[in-house]
């Protein structure tokens, strides 16, 4: 049986919930036969990724997808790259606020996602739901995840594949900007697990942007 790590995030800044545990939480215990491992992180730098590491150690999962809030965002953004750069705007939940520093020091600038993120969009449109690739996870604490997480695949298990996905707020968290119900967010979810079990190689997308 293939094994699917997905983590979401605890509540940060001040919100009573986070959407993108809320959304994995929800998943089914399977997908396509596939084990579905689901995990709440703390929304702290390097504590979050130092347990998907444990995870991963522990399940030795095919695929690892990590899930965070992107407020502001309409749509499921799957995430093309992280950066080697941490710039935060506000503290984590422990009152770190770190600036203008790698991740890690000796990494590499950026990791790019192994998952089929263009497949992935794609079967979540053909849903009708909002979904796009986006092309920076921010430098906040879901941008070091994805980074530690890409770092760890490249140096120390390259048959695994990994990758990271944003979702908006939920209608509850805003009356003023963007929003997703929760029960969109799991069936996108479950959908991009889909995608990433059935595709070992990506489809051609024209997904580029100007701006």
């Amino acid at each position: 049986m293939k094994r699917v790590l997905i983590t979401g995030f605890e509540p940060f800044d001040g919100a009573k919930i986070n959407p993108s545990y809320e959304a994995v939480n929800a998943l089914p215990e399977t997908i396509d036969g596939a084990q579905i491992i689901k995990m709440q992180i703390p929304t702290v730098f390097y504590k979050g990724a130092a347990l998907i590491r444990d995870a991963i150690m522990k399940n030795l999962p095919d695929i690892i997808i990590c899930v965070g809030q992107a407020g502001g965002r309409s749509a499921i953004s799957i995430e093309q790259v992280a950066i080697n750069i941490i710039e935060a705007r506000i503290p984590d939940n422990e009152g770190n606020q770190p600036q203008d520093e790698n991740v890690i020091v000796t990494g590499d600038n950026a990791y790019f996602s192994n998952l089929p993120v263009k497949a992935m969009v794609k079967a979540i449109q053909d849903k009708d739901i909002q979904a796009e690739i986006s092309y920076s996870a921010g430098t906040f604490v879901c941008n070091e995840v994805m980074y530690q997480l890409l770092h760890t695949i490249t140096k120390e298990f390259p048959s695994m594949r990994g990758g990271f996905i944003h979702v908006p707020y939920a209608p509850e968290q805003t009356k003023d900007k963007p929003s997703m119900p929760i029960e969109t967010m799991t069936e996108a979810l479950y959908t991009a697990i889909q995608a990433a079990l059935t595709h070992q190689e990506d489809i051609t997308l024209n997904t580029g942007t100007i701006h």
